[in-house]
């Protein structure tokens, strides 16, 4: 050994001189070639190539030996177990060394059976020692693909029989989409909550708005699928549906109090008694004064439609003064027709009374 780079070794053949590659000096991996040679050390090579043009000489180290994959143990099969050091890890997943020049790949999906995106650091680092199931194994390429989630018992095996339906648990908050929220009851269990199975009564635009990522929620789960290893889960469904009793309270034409929390062009929100909201169109929010209510302003309004299905609740402040007024002018009305009636009863009976008194005479 004639001098020792980080790329290889250069041999001294006698006057000419050669160089093994580090990737030819080891079947296995090796970071420098210090690891495997030493200067001034005498060593057998073997010549790989010749070139008399650049008068180089391409020398090998570990083609004196067999290929460890020839010398493979010739029953192992896909399913057995294996034990391997950690030798090179990447975002995608980590090469495992089984034996010097048999490596194979763990996949990060295949390190644990959790369906969130991950990185293989997450799970591991070089030079940890592990147990792992082989997977696929092609030794005419000399691939092998490996997992450790195999380890353990998949989490969907008697699923139903763990989160019956109706059945009530707590998970952890993974992320929102526009139609729910995404959380995770055990590793490897994912569930959704539709964003209609949040509340019974709370207009939830966005998931965002009624939780965190990483808090947990109590749920319930409505629905196993288990051919897409997937749970539909509720939490409003851990109460009573409370438009069974809105239904009772909120009666066409009953009067409440209520806060306008917010408008737009088409009307506003109210929020009413129990947590319930109602909408106002804006036809109907015009007061006895003819100005018309305003966010945050509480007044009293009347419920003129009610639907326990669509859990919507139409509600009106112009038509209680209305009604009032009609009322008041129905009184009137009464009133004036009453008095013409007595008016006449008591002109026909004076009438009368002169005639039984002419008669009389």
């Amino acid at each position: 050994v004639k001098n020792i780079t980080s790329y290889g070794v250069f041999i001294d053949l006698g006057g000419v001189d050669g160089l093994i590659h580090i990737t030819d000096l080891s079947w296995g991996r090796i970071n420098h070639p210090e690891e495997i040679v030493e200067l001034d050390q005498k060593i057998k090579v073997v010549i790989l190539d010749f070139d008399d043009n650049k008068k180089r000489i391409a020398l090998g180290l570990k083609q004196l030996t067999p290929h460890p994959w020839d010398a493979l143990d010739e029953t192992m099969n896909i399913g057995d177990k294996v034990k391997g050091r950690v030798v090179v890890i990447a975002d995608y997943g980590a090469f495992i060394e089984i034996a010097p020049g048999v490596e194979g790949l763990i996949h990060v999906s295949e390190m644990s059976w959790s369906q969130h995106l991950r990185t293989a650091q997450d799970f591991l680092k070089v030079g940890d020692e592990i147990e792992a199931v082989v997977l696929t194994l092609d030794r005419e390429e000399r691939k092998m693909s490996l997992g450790m989630k195999q380890l353990i018992p998949d989490p969907w095996e008697n699923i139903k029989d763990r989160y019956p339906a109706n059945s009530k648990h707590t998970a952890t908050v993974r992320n929102f989409t526009n139609f729910g929220i995404f959380v995770e009851l055990e590793e490897g269990v994912d569930g959704l909550i539709h964003i209609s199975d949040l509340s019974w009564s709370k207009k939830i635009k966005h998931p965002a708005e009624f939780t965190k990522v990483g808090e947990s929620i109590d749920v319930v789960v409505l629905d196993v699928d288990e051919e897409n290893r997937r749970l539909s889960l509720g939490h409003k469904q851990l109460e009573e549906n409370p438009w069974d009793v809105f239904e009772s309270i909120f009666t066409v034409g009953s009067v409440h109090q209520g806060t306008i929390i917010s408008a737009n062009d088409k009307g506003a929100i109210v929020s009413l008694p129990y947590g319930v909201e109602g909408f106002v169109p804006n036809r109907h929010l015009k007061k006895e004064d003819g100005s018309n209510g305003k966010v945050e302003e509480t007044i009293d309004f009347k419920v003129i439609e009610f639907s326990k299905d669509n859990k919507k609740i139409i509600l009106s402040h112009s038509r209680i003064h209305e009604d009032l007024a009609f009322v008041q002018r129905s009184a009137e009305k009464e009133t004036k027709g009453s008095e013409a009636k007595s008016t006449k009863r008591a002109v026909k009976i004076i009438n009368e009374n002169l005639e039984r008194t002419t008669l009389g005479d």
